[in-house]
């Protein structure tokens, strides 16, 4: 019967004949003994082809494998406590589809260059695989969270004709003898799907044009971004609370194999759950400055700044309130304080930044083209934008969250180059 190894590790074949596919990880042999180590994307299990328990072509082929060789192997599924995962496979028949060249990444340590230069190779490790699945839990529990609460996925485009965000940071194509962008954000977009929906999220890649070489710095990265009709700033915080925190219970629940083999300390991810920490903007210029960072009322924060809040809790943090000419111009000014905007950025702890930013946004036309005006973007171009405040525009609020910023946390590694599959960086194109 053919089988998956997580359903051999799950106890469903103990005992029983099964047939699995995949690659050698390892391999070392002992007397009459060879084990093995193969891997099939959803586990490891350790088999062995013993001389006297098989035929000599068995034993002879399972000779010739190398690390990386792909195989079909037919065996008897048992429980050993001796063994890695505490099953095993004896393994009666062996055919190889391919005997492997000697593969460049070993068990020695590489440097990062080398690892992201042969990042397609560098996937098939344990501890890539293991962050690859958390990714996938992080995503698929986010978006069951926005389906199963009566949100519409809408896709936005990835060419655009101005920015979202800074127009510093866009990257420029030629577009039909016209200038286009890749999209920032689809957030624009979404805004104009709330009066069809209501209820609208994007998921999606975003380009970001910083050049910027820090560790939590993509120019590539994957955002989920819910835009909802109707909701205030403080409906749109505990929007973001309950989304994050699903996706944290979801990698618990799932992925306890995985954050094993990460050695994440799964205590402080059990704390997440609503309501998180939450500063002014204000509050967090009087805490930095009165641990020494040069820093006024008006800066906007940096990634040194966002670290050391970070740091002084085991829950996500919001930062709201953040002054007018910090953040972007479709910012909902607050009613009670002109100088900010109801918006808030969420911070992980243990370390880590901002994982999203979001606001309720600007609904009166005459304020926004005031604000569109002041900054000295090209009105012509937000005319449709416009629009959308002319024909029964309703106060609403949205919030992006960035996919990679959120794995890197959870799974607490040191770069987020290792929580895409293959990092675009201002230095690493390829592979």
């Amino acid at each position: 019967m053919y089988c998956e190894i997580k359903d051999i590790l799950d106890g469903k074949f103990d005992g029983k004949e099964v047939e699995l596919k995949g690659w050698i990880q390892n391999k070392r042999s002992s007397g009459g003994v060879q084990f093995l180590i193969i891997r099939d994307g959803t586990g490891f299990i350790q088999s062995t082809i013993h001389k006297d328990k098989t035929d000599k072509k068995t034993f002879d082929d399972a000779e010739k494998l190398t690390q990386e060789s792909s195989v079909d192997v037919i065996g008897i599924a048992k429980k050993d406590k001796r063994a890695p995962n505490g099953y095993e496979l004896e393994i009666k028949k062996l055919k190889i589809f391919q005997i492997a060249d000697e593969f460049p990444i070993s068990k020695k340590d590489h440097g990062p260059d080398f690892l992201l230069t042969n990042r397609h190779l560098w996937l098939r490790s344990p501890r890539q695989a293991a962050i690859l699945r958390i990714r996938d839990t992080v995503i698929k529990s986010g978006i069951k969270y926005l389906d199963e609460n009566g949100f519409y996925m809408v896709n936005a485009p990835l060419l655009t004709p101005t920015c979202c965000e800074d127009s510093t940071t866009l990257f420029e194509t030629p577009y039909f003898g016209k200038k286009a962008y890749l999209s920032q954000s689809a957030q624009l977009y979404s805004e104009a799907a709330i009066a069809s929906l209501v209820k609208v999220y994007s998921f999606g890649p975003a380009f970001r044009a910083e050049k910027s070489r820090t560790v939590r710095h993509l120019t590539e990265c994957w955002m989920i971004e819910p835009e909802v009709a109707f909701l205030d700033f403080e409906g749109n915080i505990k929007l973001q609370e309950e989304l994050v925190t699903a996706m944290v219970k979801a990698v618990l629940k799932e992925n306890k194999k995985d954050l094993e083999i990460l050695k994440r300390d799964i205590k402080p991810l059990k704390t997440v759950k609503p309501p998180f920490i939450r500063l002014s903007y204000t509050e967090v210029i009087d805490e930095l400055q009165k641990n020494k960072f040069d820093i006024k009322w008006g800066d906007d924060l940096g990634a040194p700044h966002e670290k050391f809040i970070s740091r002084q809790y085991t829950k996500p943090i919001v930062i709201h309130r953040y002054p007018v000419e910090a953040k972007a111009f479709y910012m909902q000014p607050d009613p009670k304080n002109s100088k900010v905007v109801l918006c808030n950025d969420m911070i992980a702890p243990e370390g880590y930044g901002e994982i999203i930013g979001g606001s309720e946004r600007i609904w009166d036309e005459k304020l926004l083209r005031q604000r569109i005006k002041k900054i000295g973007l090209p009105e012509e171009a937000y005319k449709w934008y416009l629009d959308l405040r002319k024909y029964g525009s309703v106060p609403h609020s949205g919030f992006g969250l960035g996919v990679e910023r959120v794995v890197w946390w959870i799974c607490k590694i040191d770069h987020i180059r290792e929580t895409i599959p293959f990092p675009r960086m201002t230095n690493r194109l390829y592979p």
